[in-house]
């Protein structure tokens, strides 16, 4: 694991909430972003008004924040946009104990381990929010106030405020009772936890909001509820849709893995892929969720939809604007260049190693000797040929490329010179049928 080192977004240079709204609560219901929430109106006001102090957390249990995340962290900066100021908080505590999962019991990680992924999560976090101007950002970690309190002090200052018979129907806690794995105490207490940070940064902040997916919404309204008990002040949460997708598969997940925002865990590359393959059914929500597009960009990236579905404008704006929102335009440019150069359409030797590698990740590769170089022997290894006679056809008809220069003699063989890296070839039959060679 490696913390990337660019940043793709400083300040909020080149951003703003779409002016086509009356207010940013507006903006943030036509982009579906509002699943549940405390009382609507109050809520609409306090947005549309004096800027006000929000906070939304993130707990270490990943050394990377994921596309799950993403939802938050745009939301978070849709409203520092919109003049409010946000607290970004990392869970240092709640980290140690865990969510409690539908399932079962999470495995705890060591406390250095979460120390770590506290700092990895914190440098994400940063990328994209503001840390200067009137309504500057701050990075909190709920281990500052947790970890100095005394057991006595939790019990008798916090945990009075909470009644077990409501804690016990919270949905996951409930699925877990009822469940052979039940629950334990420690994850059983993770409500009050997060109750008290809301209850916190009301007193150190005058934190007033509270947002997180709707999935939270039990840990969202723990503290809320413990703010109006302890100070008598209403206070808000708004709980953003789970995303799925249309057909009803899990969003967030390619070939089974998450979709990671760390570079080294999620590469630039399979992160453009992931979004250029969003169906046209969910396109639309996705540019709403994920992108700063305006409304009037969005509708006309979704009568494009309509109208020509196979030019995919909308899910090539898509790519483009969420991968540059995580990893830099500079990332993003280098990706769609590998793109274009795995079909011709470029220069593969002007392509860095990683963005290579990235690139050709799931394409069949062969390991040969260097005395096993001719373009026989490499279409017929890698598969794209099924035998010596084919692959001598295949060069006859002008459809053998290594590293996308077209070979007419069979006799033909690639040498050392021509090594990407000096390690690589690409191997193409026609347009479209690819695979590698590693020399190593």
């Amino acid at each position: 694991m490696s913390q990337q080192t660019d940043t793709p977004v400083s300040g909020l240079a080149g951003q703003r909430n779409d002016p086509s709204f009356d207010g940013v609560y507006d903006e943030l219901v036509w982009r579906g972003l509002i699943y549940v929430s405390t009382d609507e109106g109050e809520l609409r006001d306090l947005l549309s008004g004096a800027p006000i102090t929000f906070y939304c957390g993130f707990d270490p249990t990943a050394p990377s924040l994921h596309l799950g995340n993403l939802v938050q962290l745009l939301t978070m900066r849709r409203l520092q946009l919109a003049g409010h100021r946000p607290l970004g908080l990392v869970g240092g505590s709640t980290g140690l104990v865990g969510d409690p999962r539908p399932t079962a019991e999470r495995t705890m990680n060591t406390k250095e381990t979460v120390a770590e992924w506290v700092g990895y999560l914190q440098g994400q976090v940063q990328k994209f929010l503001a840390f200067d101007g009137v309504n500057a950002a701050r990075m909190v970690d709920n281990l500052d106030w947790t970890g100095p309190m005394s057991v006595i002090d939790f019990l008798r200052d916090v945990g009075k405020y909470f009644r077990v018979g409501t804690m016990i129907k919270k949905e996951t806690v409930a699925k877990r009772l009822n469940s052979d794995e039940g629950i334990s105490y420690t994850e059983f207490s993770y409500q009050i936890l997060q109750g008290m940070d809301y209850l916190q940064l009301y007193r150190d902040y005058d934190c007033v909001l509270q947002t997180g997916g709707s999935d939270q919404w039990g840990n969202l309204t723990s503290g809320t509820e413990l703010v109006r008990k302890v100070e008598g002040r209403g206070v808000h949460a708004i709980g953003t849709p789970l995303i799925t997708n249309s057909d009803g598969t899990k969003f967030g997940k390619s070939e089974g893995n998450a979709v990671w925002l760390d570079a080294s865990m999620t590469s630039p590359y399979a992160m453009f892929q992931f979004w250029l393959n969003t169906s046209d059914a969910d396109v639309v929500e996705r540019l709403k969720i994920f992108t700063f597009r305006s409304r009037s960009e969005i509708e006309a990236l979704e009568r494009a939809t309509a109208e020509r579905p196979h030019a995919r404008e909308a899910q090539r704006a898509l790519a483009y604007d969420v991968t540059s929102l995580v990893h830099g335009t500079d990332a993003t440019e280098k990706v769609i260049a590998a793109s274009a150069a795995l079909f011709g359409q470029g220069d593969l030797t002007s392509l860095d190693l990683g963005t290579l590698q990235a690139a050709t990740a799931e394409l069949d590769s062969v390991a040969l000797g260097p005395d096993r170089l001719g373009i026989v022997d490499l279409l017929v290894a890698t598969g794209l040929s099924a035998s010596n006679s084919a692959a001598r056809r295949t060069v006859a008809e002008g459809g053998a490329y290594i590293n996308n220069v077209k070979i007419t003699d069979a006799e033909q063989a690639a040498g050392e010179k021509d090594l990407l890296h000096g390690r690589y070839l690409l191997i193409r039959r026609g347009k479209r049928n690819l695979a590698m060679i590693d020399v190593g």
